[in-house]
């Protein structure tokens, strides 16, 4: 009897101690949980940021959210698995220790915008002759902040538009990486008459021949590792896609300060790949004026790259068609380490 006694204290007090650590771990979930916002308070405090950093107003902060909104995704990763390497309060600190400042007044001047970079011809233009200008960040165009990430390719274009921007052609940001805006060289041709993949395919194939043996990167000729936003991680067991398996491991955008071209544009190497528009006819290209715009091309390379090179990333380089739709498409593809920047058509300065 005494035994039987001696083991149901035993067995009591197992339950008691499965019952204290059940609730500790309960405890330190739901704090942990406490200390990670949420996706919409992450974009609220992004959208704070927008207008206070680069002055839009309330009815282009209005659509923005409203775009946000419709999403549902779209913002800087899944905040609850989201594991960066870096935070924006570090960014900010080393660039103040080695005393760098990304404002620019005369590119403000050129570009009438803050954070925006002019494209030209470097080998025989000047700045102030530039037509078009080209976000110096990934979205949202802030250094030190982390890039929008989960946005389609249609959202981007939204998103652009809310600005009173444009989304990129293929050529304006291969300009913008190689240090110099070349003219556009879209085989049309090519294109003529077949399905928007095997256009792409004839288009890249040829446009990639041309430009191979001159293949540099933003930050020069040769690939180098580490200068760039491209030492970073996956979530373990992420698949390749992913809104709860695929944190969106980014750097602040900046962090690298080396990691930018000749024409002061960062992070074209490395931290998210980003969405541009390939026109397949001259009527697609928004560089002159389209809406209706052409298929998706996916530019750069991602956070992991320095670990995992699963494709080039010279400037020019132009993929296949991997999730490749019409660019307006409202099933555009959207991933975790998949962003864009902006461009907007501007007259030269006098």
């Amino acid at each position: 009897m005494k035994g039987q006694v001696h083991d149901d204290i035993r067995h009591t007090a197992r339950l008691v101690l499965l019952l204290v650590i059940l609730v500790i771990a309960l405890l330190g979930t739901r704090a942990a949980s406490q200390t990670k916002p949420t996706l919409a308070e992450q974009n609220d405090a992004m959208f704070a940021q927008m207008q206070q950093q680069r002055g839009l107003t309330a009815a282009q902060m209005q659509s923005i959210r409203e775009i946000f909104r419709r999403s549902g995704f779209a913002g800087q990763g899944n905040p609850k698995i989201s594991v960066h390497p870096d935070t924006p309060g570090d960014c900010l600190r080393r660039l103040q220790q080695r005393k760098i400042t990304y404002a620019n007044p005369k590119f403000e001047r050129i570009c009438h915008a803050k954070y925006m970079a002019p494209l030209y011809d470097s080998k025989k233009e000047k700045a102030e002759q530039a037509k078009v200008c080209i976000d110096q960040f990934e979205y949202p165009d802030i250094p030190c902040t982390f890039p929008v990430v989960w946005v389609k390719a249609r959202e981007a274009a939204e998103l652009c538009e809310a600005e009173d921007k444009r989304i990129c052609d293929a050529h304006e940001w291969e300009g913008a990486c190689a240090g110099d805006l070349q003219p556009p060289d879209y085989r049309f041709d090519l294109a003529e008459g077949v399905p928007d993949k095997v256009a792409v395919a004839r288009m890249r194939a040829a446009h990639n021949r041309a430009d191979e043996a001159t293949a540099s990167w933003s930050y020069g000729p040769q690939y180098q590792r580490g200068i760039c936003a491209t030492g970073s991680h996956k979530t373990p067991g992420c698949p390749g896609g992913g809104w709860n398996l695929c944190g969106s491991n980014t750097y602040p955008t900046g962090d690298f300060p080396d990691c930018h071209s000749t024409l002061g544009v960062y992070d074209l190497n490395g931290n998210a790949a980003e969405h541009m528009n390939l026109p397949l006819n001259p009527s697609q290209m928004a560089s002159r004026g389209s809406t209706q715009l052409g298929v998706t091309e996916m530019k750069g390379s991602w956070f992991i790259f320095d670990s995992y090179r699963a494709h080039p990333d010279w400037c020019r380089w132009r993929a296949p068609f991997w999730h490749g739709t019409r660019l307006m498409d409202p099933d555009s593809h959207a991933n975790y380490h998949l962003g864009f920047r902006c461009c907007k058509t501007v007259a030269p300065s006098p």
